[in-house]
């Protein structure tokens, strides 16, 4: 991940220094569980007070073996003396890569969901403080009824809420690993060996592997993070629309100092809503490369392995640094009650038509005749303020309405009535 957009926390996990630790956590296990199966003599304390990490030396001797794992290998073996034949005893490169990769993913995945639900936390409250803030709703573009900015919100929640759920489902699906060999077949050491060795990692063990754990586990991972995505995504859509200059409702924090334009210093722009947009984009893309790699050539190829070193921790980083910026937009979020005010007045009652429309059907009138009633006074009342004045002057519409029972209609409280029970469902649902 470039340095603008890096997080430490998740660019520790997925260092070189951090990788061949997890590959060490893994040999060492190994060796213990061999131990205990009296499979070899008694090895791991002494090559675990020898054992260090020099990235130097493993890219030094990946220089002639072209092969990171061999390397990293030969780099213990050269430190630990006549015990350090034991190291990597009966073991596939991937037996180290794929168990060691799940640790990460799993300290990845909770991490990530760590800042979610924080994240999570911001949102809930906004949608507590505006529970009954009214403002209009649109479809397609244009104004329909009456909504409370608090329902944006919760809506929001109500979608990263099931993005947790769905990160703590897939923290179980990627927490697998596998000590079965070259193809899956235990051909050189024993089941047990994995089953001891997965139980002192705190892993799974893979129902059926072949020199790999089955990439579908990985598409799972990228599947979760690319779903955050896209519920940031439509979060800072809907902000973006709403900050635009003729609606005003919403605005992402902009700091004292801060530009927005090297032209037009007027100018407030949500910059950082777009670049979330633009994120979720890049997290798109990166799905498509780790769906690819589900279908590997027999017992697997390495086809797999360059899209996973750059794909992985990019999409980590990029979901956390997401997650991150718009919990900061979201704490610092202006709303603008006055523009909604102004906003939800500007069709001066039209928004109340399907009102107008029930209560007509309910009188009596056919639903079709009803339709065209309202709909030929809206339209004759487009530009003015003539809404309720037609309704009150259209001598069909006073056969079944009176004037009490007309203005009573033109009431924001009709749309308050459910509030509660809406923010009670999803409440019910956590």
């Amino acid at each position: 991940m470039i340095e603008r957009y890096s997080v430490p926390e998740i660019k520790k996990i997925w260092s070189l220094e951090n990788k061949f630790r997890r590959y060490l956590d893994v040999e060492i296990a190994v060796l213990e569980s061999l131990e205990e199966l009296k499979i070899i003599p008694k090895v791991s304390d002494k090559i675990k007070k020898k054992a260090r990490i020099n990235i130097k030396r493993i890219k030094e001797i990946e220089e002639k073996t072209k092969h990171d794992v061999i390397a990293f290998v030969q780099s213990i073996e050269e430190i630990t003396g006549k015990e350090g034949r034991f190291f990597h005893y009966g073991l596939t490169s991937s037996d180290v890569i794929d168990t060691a990769n799940a640790l990460m993913l799993r300290e990845t995945l909770t991490k990530i969901l760590s800042l979610l639900k924080g994240l999570n936390e911001s949102i809930l409250k906004r949608a507590e403080e505006n529970k009954y803030l009214i403002s209009v709703g649109r479809t397609h573009g244009i104004h329909a009824e009456p909504i409370t900015m608090g329902l944006k919100f919760l809506s929001w929640f109500s979608e990263m809420k099931r993005c947790e759920k769905r990160l703590e489902d897939t923290i179980e699906k990627i927490s697998y690993g596998k000590i079965s060999g070259a193809v899956g077949t235990y051909s050189q050491i024993p089941p047990e060996v994995e089953k001891l060795t997965l139980y002192k990692l705190g892993l799974k063990i893979e129902p059926v592997s072949t020199q790999v754990i089955p990439r579908d586990r990985y598409c799972e991972f990228m599947f979760s993070l690319v779903m955050i995505g896209e519920g940031i995504e439509r979060i800072v859509t809907e902000i973006r629309n709403l900050q635009r200059t003729e609606i005003g409702e919403l605005q992402e924090p902009f700091e004292e100092g801060q530009r927005g334009s090297s032209a037009m210093p007027h100018k407030k722009n949500p910059v950082l809503c777009e670049r979330l947009c633009g994120m979720s984009r890049v997290l798109r893309g990166y799905l498509l490369s780790i769906l690819e790699n589900n279908a590997l050539w027999n017992e697997r190829d390495i086809s797999h392995s360059s899209v996973e070193r750059i794909v992985i921790p990019d999409a980590s980083e990029l979901t956390a640094y997401m997650i991150k910026t718009l919990k900061y937009i979201i704490d610092g979020i202006v709303i603008n009650r006055e523009n909604i005010k102004k906003n939800l007045e500007l069709l001066s009652g039209l928004i109340f038509s399907s009102l107008v429309l029930n209560k007509l059907v309910e009188k009596g009138l056919m639903r079709k005749n009803a339709y065209g009633i309202v709909q030929r006074n809206a339209f004759k009342s487009e530009g003015t303020d003539g809404f309720l004045k037609n309704l009150l002057n259209d001598k069909e519409v006073r056969r079944y309405l009176s004037e009490d029972e007309i203005k009573g209609i033109f009431k924001f409280e009709h749309y308050l009535k459910n509030i509660d029970y809406i923010f009670e469902k999803v409440k019910n649902e956590i």
